[in-house]
């Protein structure tokens, strides 16, 4: 039904109604008790005055107005009266309040009141007003201002209309029937105190049979169970809301709600393949990844995390297999070396398994499953191999050149048939000791060996393919040098040794021990005595201590540094080995003077320096160190005997910016050439009006002309005009400096004798000058005729 015509119908109703007599709209009545105007006691003040009140003749009841009014004449509200409106047209009648003048309009003298405009009861719901009657001539009150309210009454002129367009909701897949999914809810704008324009009741247009929806709630719920998400996923419901309580005529309003299923543990985990073949060379390294295998699971996210695990081998400990978390692949990974002459192929059977498993689903199966996994190893071109990963052997330090040690031995994995050849690595035997036979292996020494020297020798052993050279292995070889006695004991330490001139005999004056490089198995035994040539003549005696150790001993009562102040005595010291291995020591023992207690005193001068322990090193590096300190002391005192040159201008006024010395000495007056001073010029620069003496000049530059000043009337033309020349030049003088310059002459005048006595303008040679003249000045001018 349209809406127009829904307002008309509505409209009419509301007329019917109003026009019954429970619904005048006279809006005027007579107030009980007394006249109007009359008053009654009602008691007293605080004072004791007694309080009296003004009863009205008259009072306001309410007004009732349908919204939405489509009429073409003004709405009729109702009619206001008062008592003391005779008829006569004295009385008007005044409105004042909310929407006085503008929504609602009072005729003054028959105060009917009409409102202007259509009223919408959504956007006011009512409207306080206030009249009075007013005596149209005098304008007095004759009625008291009183309070009305015009209420507009609702018609169903809103639809519903839901809080949100559209709804996105969530509900796990194989939910049971009835699981709440979402509530939506939706409002009306009209009135829901007045009729059924605001009862809303839902229903839904689009997702049967898959949800349903409470129609007083909006409540939406499952209706179908054992959904699969992995069938369909994303569902659009349509839901309607319509007022009225749903009954014809009815307004309604629609919204959409995207519900997703959530994915459950509800699917296992399946092998595409109940087999699965790799090959892998046999050379593959530790750690090298063999294979990939993939389970597939109908799931997402954490429901389709797996795990994999191998149940069953052939070759323990071969492989291992883990889990990318990425892509959930199963990753072979190989844990022992693969040799395909010992075993060719190798069959796994693995397991895979869901890691979040939900006990809701246990009965839709095991969440597992099993596949063979077979891993073919395939032959690749292995270098040589040897029968043990690394060689000890021994030979004696005395052994002859070319004894042959030991022996290795490699052969080819992929063929025992195969040739191999053998060497050393020259890096680990770069002294060419050992070498090795290249065919069977035997390794055999080249050259002396010491143990004393290097007890161990490790040298590589390389093994080549003799068909493939470019395959090589290398063992370890660690070499003993056993220990042969060849040795001879010598004293442990250079001993200092000295006997007082007052000892007795039978003293023992110094305790010596040996050393012996050797290392027999049982230790040293060392054997002293005094050698025969010095036993007949011996001032002193060796007694062996059985220990190691010999005592030295005196043999008379007192020696004289005088007579002889130092002795040599030689010490016989022997092993007990076999070869037996001996050495003489010589002890040196010198004559000191010493106290009662034996405490030395003084020796002489050969003792002491001996005793001073310096040796012939020290002395050189001591002399070496004076000769540099005067060296250094010889080479200061040249450098502060230096000059420093003093600039040619030292006077403080001259402020030129370059100057260069010269610390030449010139030949006398007349020598203009002693020295070029081709260097203070500008290389590209040449004079035009002067002549270099020194070099020959190739371009000229033309002169700068300064004018000339005129002539004036005094007697120093002469010197002007030598200003004005010595000007000119050095305007025009292309090697001058840049910067301003002082330039000092000395001129004597046209009226001198002398002339000017200064050679620098002179072009004439020394034999083309004439000095007689000088005898004709004067005694003082002979002297300098002479010079000549």
């Amino acid at each position: 039904m349209d809406r127009r015509k829904v307002y008309v119908l509505m409209v009419l109703w509301a007329m019917a109604h109003l026009s019954s007599p429970g619904y005048s709209l006279r809006a005027l009545r007579r107030t009980t008790g007394g006249r109007r105007g009359s008053t009654g006691l009602t008691g007293q003040d605080a004072n004791g005055v007694p309080l009296r009140r003004s009863k009205r003749g008259w009072m306001w009841n309410q007004f009732f107005l349908l919204e939405e009014y489509t009429g073409t004449d003004l709405q009729y509200v109702g009619k206001l009266h008062s008592d003391a409106d005779r008829g006569d047209g004295s009385v008007r009648y005044v409105l004042n309040g909310e929407g006085a003048g503008t929504l609602f309009k009072i005729d003054e003298k028959s105060g009917d009141i009409h409102a202007t405009k259509r009223l919408d009861r959504e956007e006011k719901a009512y409207y306080i007003l206030h009249a009075k009657a007013v005596n149209r001539f005098t304008n007095e009150a004759l009625e008291g201002e009183s309070e009305f309210i015009i209420k507009i009454h609702d018609i169903n002129d809103n639809e519903p209309r839901f809080t949100k367009d559209p709804y996105m909701a969530r509900v796990p897949e194989m939910s049971d029937i009835g699981t709440s999914v979402i509530q939506v809810t939706a409002t009306d704008a009209d009135d829901a105190t007045y009729g059924n324009s605001a009862r809303v009741v839902y229903s839904i247009l689009e997702g049967q049979p898959y949800f349903s929806v409470d129609p007083d709630t909006g409540l939406i719920k499952t209706a179908l169970p054992g959904m699969d998400r992995e069938v369909k996923e994303n569902y659009q419901v349509v839901i309607q809301a319509k007022d009225m309580a749903g009954q014809m005529g009815g307004l309604s309003g629609t919204t959409t709600v995207s519900i997703t299923l959530s994915d459950v543990n509800d699917n296992p985990p399946r092998f595409t393949k109940t087999l699965y073949e790799f090959r892998v060379p046999e050379s593959t390294e530790l750690g090298s990844v063999v294979g990939l295998i993939r389970a597939m699971d109908a799931d997402i996210g954490e429901n389709a995390e797996m795990d994999y695990r191998i149940i069953g081998s052939d070759g323990p400990g071969m492989f291992d297999i883990t889990t990318n978390r990425s892509t959930q692949d199963g990753v072979i990974v190989l844990r022992k070396p693969l040799d395909y002459e010992r075993k060719r192929q190798y069959s796994l059977r693995v397991q895979v398994e869901n890691v979040h498993i939900n006990p809701r689903f246990f009965s839709m199966g095991p969440f597992r499953d099993e596949a063979t996994i077979k891993i073919i190893v395939e032959d690749v071109d292995e270098p040589p191999v040897f029968e043990r990963a690394s060689y000890v052997m021994e030979v004696k330090e005395d052994a002859a050149r070319n004894t042959v040690i030991g022996s290795v031995s490699a052969s080819d994995p992929d063929d025992k048939n195969s040739l191999v050849r053998y060497s050393i690595d020259r890096r680990t035997d770069m002294d060419r000791v050992f070498n090795i036979h290249a065919g069977n292996g035997s390794v055999f020494i080249l050259r002396e060996l010491d143990r004393e020297e290097n007890a161990w020798h490790n040298i590589s052993v390389i093994a080549t393919e003799f068909n493939n050279p470019r395959q090589i292995s290398r063992v370890p070889v660690y070499i003993r040098v056993l220990d042969v006695n060849d040795n001879a004991p010598t004293f442990a330490t250079n001993y200092e040794t000295f006997v007082c001139e007052n000892a007795r005999a039978n003293q023992v004056i110094q305790t010596v021990s040996a050393t012996d490089p050797d290392e027999p198995l049982g230790g040293h035994r060392f054997f002293f005595s005094l050698a025969q040539e010095a036993a007949g003549k011996a001032n002193f005696s060796v007694r062996d201590n059985k220990d190691n150790t010999a005592g030295i001993l005196t043999r008379r009562n007192s020696y004289n540094s005088l007579q002889k102040s130092i002795y040599h005595v030689p010490v016989v010291i022997s092993d007990g080995e076999f070869p037996m291995q001996s050495s003489t020591n010589t002890l040196t023992i010198r004559v000191c003077t010493c106290d009662r207690e034996g405490n030395m005193k003084l020796c002489n001068t050969e003792a002491l320096t001996a005793r001073a322990g310096l040796s012939t090193g020290a002395l050189v590096a001591i002399l070496l160190c004076v000769i540099i300190l005067l060296m250094i002391v010889v080479l200061f005192a040249a450098l502060r005997r230096q000059r420093k040159k003093e600039p040619l201008i030292i006077s403080k006024e001259d402020v030129r910016d370059n100057v260069v010395s010269y610390n030449d000495e010139g030949g006398g007056e007349e020598d203009t050439q002693a020295f070029d001073i081709g260097t203070l010029r500008n290389p590209e620069a040449i004079e035009e009006s002067k002549q270099r003496r020194d070099i020959v000049p190739e371009t000229f530059y033309p002169p700068v002309r300064r004018p000339v000043l005129p002539p004036t009337r005094d007697n120093n033309g002469d010197v002007r005009d030598f200003i004005n020349q010595r000007l000119q030049d050095n305007d025009s003088d292309p090697t001058a400096p840049p910067y301003d310059s002082l330039a000092t002459y000395a001129y004597e005048g046209n009226g001198s004798v002398a002339e000017s006595l200064s050679s620098l303008e002179s072009v004439t040679t020394e034999g083309d000058q004439d000095y007689n003249y000088l005898s004709e000045w004067g005694p003082r001018f002979k002297k300098l005729l002479s010079l000549w």
